[in-house]
C-alpha cells in the first residue's frame, strides 16, 4: 500500500471517529436536558440514557481523539438545576 494510500485511510478513519463524537455528544446534550427540565418540573427521570451514551462517547475517546466525558448522577442534574434556577 502507498504511503498515501494508508495517510488517507488513517485520516478517514480519524474523521469517522470525530463524526460519531458529535452525535453522540449532541444525544448526550438532549439527554441531559431532558433530565433538567423533568427535574424541574419535580418529575422522576434517570441519568441512564445519559451514561449509556457517556459510556460510548468514552470507548470512542480511548482511540485518542475524541474527548472522554464524566458520567453524570442524579445529584448533579439536581446541584445544576438549584443553581440556575
Amino acid at each position: 500500500m502507498s504511503v498515501h494510500k494508508a495517510i488517507s485511510e488513517h485520516s478517514r478513519k480519524q474523521n469517522q471517529v470525530v463524526m460519531n463524537f458529535l452525535q453522540l455528544e449532541h444525544q448526550r446534550e438532549a439527554y441531559i436536558e431532558e433530565a433538567i427540565v423533568l427535574c424541574r418540573q419535580k418529575k422522576p427521570y434517570t441519568t441512564e440514557k445519559i451514561n449509556e451514551v457517556t459510556k460510548r462517547i468514552n470507548d470512542l475517546a480511548r482511540k485518542g481523539i475524541a474527548p472522554q466525558r464524566q458520567l453524570v448522577t442524579k445529584e448533579m442534574v439536581e446541584e445544576f438545576v438549584s443553581r440556575s434556577n
